[in-house]
């Protein structure tokens, strides 16, 4: 089966198909004026797992993307900390964090991040080719995109250029030739109604106006559309093979890219329009404005990289997701059977009783079934819960294999190994060993889970395990001097924090519930 993705603008379901092995990817950055919250990672994540499946298919991805970081909603932050003292400033803090942020979500590194304040020629020069060819006219400084020379203009979100609303902000309506004209550059700074519209603390001291840079049309900022057309055909070249975001990029952030890209080259701008579905909080879009939104270092910190990518692969990255308690609750416990059977399946691995002609032939159809299930959960447009399905089922394979061994008389098992008198034992080492290949090959490499981080759902499993352990050790030790009392009393001290202990022949085990 071959990978198929849904294109916004064909508004269905394709084969996926490019020439060469090169697959040019653009992905749509933020705007860097805050933390980056959950509904940010959302797509960060779906875009990196298209590029890990990209990658596993055999493509060479090239993969951009952009900050923004000239913005009026950046600028409306200068002033609010002492070190803020210009647009640069309150920029470079929330690129650091959005950058620290993609590293803490293990997402693969984009082969270059464009920033917008070093782009400003490639902008200019596009700006002033519209101009040149009739699509766009200056008005006082400021230079707008004429929407009725571009024919296809509403294609993506499928509108009437006539029943468009006016875009941009109230005082530049007077100054276009059309409502639904969009800026390609704006004269001189940030105007004070956008800056109090975006400020999010009171505080003394004159109002920002934000960077500017000399133009053919006088002082001013680049507008917000033309930045990622620009940057994109710098970095990747006038037509791109994928181009991701948001769903609520479609209108007008996308739509203007499509014009204003194929009016300067007359080329087709994107192959495949992909736009992720977005994130509710609370019964509401995430959002910073709205302030239902946890930051990513925040969740990062009390639920791990692990439990995170696992929620995220919990639903489609065109549909709609729901932050709460029982969805974060469902990513937890899929992690922790992930997670408990790659630990279970590396030892048993590692161990004596893994033999070189154990056969469990269950065990090694379960492989064949999840790997060919996976991939095709993953060609049918990137179905991350199915795909994550395969592999669950996979672990309950390797469990009962696990289980089987581990219960059979002296803990070694009634299958695979001949002993030379009939009877068989041990670990069926080579369908193991390419069961946790497969988990490790596709968890990690395909979904960027990390089971070497140890990450469990509070954290690091490791250092859970050695203070578990510990605790035990106590247990047994008063245990044997009589204090039955005190032995009981750390048992349910463990129990309390979702840790269950029961005492066998051969001493105390534990799981964490």
């Amino acid at each position: 089966m071959t990978l198929s993705v849904t294109d916004t603008l064909r508004d269905e379901r394709v084969e996926f198909t490019v020439d060469g092995d090169d697959v040019l990817l653009y992905v749509c950055g933020l705007t860097v004026s805050d933390d980056p919250h959950l509904g940010h990672a959302r797509m960060w994540v779906h875009a990196d797992v298209l590029h890990r499946w990209l990658d596993h298919l055999g493509y060479d991805v090239r993969h951009v993307e952009n900050v923004t970081d000239v913005n009026e909603k950046i600028a409306a932050r200068v002033g609010e900390r002492e070190e803020w003292t210009g647009e640069p400033d309150v920029a470079e803090t929330f690129t650091e964090t959005v950058f620290e942020s993609m590293r803490g979500l293990n997402l693969l590194r984009a082969e270059v991040y464009p920033r917008v304040s070093e782009h400003v020629p490639e902008i200019l020069d596009l700006v002033e080719s519209l101009v040149e060819a009739g699509y766009a006219y200056e008005s006082n400084g400021s230079v707008y995109f004429d929407v009725t020379t571009f024919e296809e203009y509403g294609r993506l979100s499928n509108q009437d250029v006539e029943e468009l609303e006016a875009q941009g902000e109230p005082d530049e309506r007077s100054e276009k030739r059309n409502p639904a004209d969009f800026a390609l550059w704006k004269a001189g700074g940030v105007s004070e109604t956008a800056v109090r519209e975006h400020r999010k603390h009171d505080h003394d001291g004159p109002l920002p106006e934000g960077e500017t840079w000399e133009s053919p049309w006088g002082e001013g900022r680049p507008g917000w559309h033309v930045e990622c057309s620009a940057m994109s055909m710098t970095h990747l070249g006038e037509t791109l093979d994928v181009h991701m975001g948001g769903r609520d990029l479609v209108f007008p952030h996308h739509e203007n890219e499509i014009a204003q890209s194929e009016a300067a080259t007359g080329e087709p701008f994107v192959r495949y329009w992909m736009h992720a579905g977005l994130l509710s909080m609370e019964g509401e879009k995430m959002s910073s404005s709205i302030g239902n939104f946890w930051t990513v270092p925040d969740a990062l910190e009390e639920l791990g990289v692990n439990v995170l990518r696992t929620f995220y692969a919990g639903a489609s990255y065109r549909s709609e997701q729901a932050l709460t308690e029982e969805t974060i609750a469902e990513a937890e416990e899929r992690w922790e059977r992930l997670l408990r059977t790659h630990e279970r399946g590396v030892d048993a691995l590692d161990s004596v009783d893994a033999h070189t002609k154990a056969t469990d032939e269950d065990l090694r159809s379960a492989v064949d079934v999840a790997r060919e299930d996976f991939e095709t959960a993953m060609n049918d447009d990137l179905n991350v819960r199915e795909a994550t399905a395969a592999l669950l089922e996979l672990t309950d394979a390797v469990n009962r294999h696990l289980d089987r061994v581990e219960s059979s008389e002296g803990g070694e098992g009634s299958e695979g190994d001949e002993d030379g008198e009939g009877g068989e034992t041990g670990y069926d080492y080579r369908g193991l060993r390419r069961a946790i290949e497969t988990l490790e090959e596709f968890g990690e490499g395909v979904l960027g889970l990390r089971f070497d981080a140890g990450e469990g759902v509070d954290g690091d499993v490791e250092l859970a395990d050695e203070l578990v352990e510990l605790v035990l050790d106590l247990r047994e030790s008063a245990r044997e001097a009589g204090e039955y009392e005190r032995a009981d009393e750390l048992r349910d001290a463990l129990a309390a924090v979702g840790v269950e202990v029961e005492d066998g022949p051969e001493g105390p085990t534990y799981r964490f519930e």
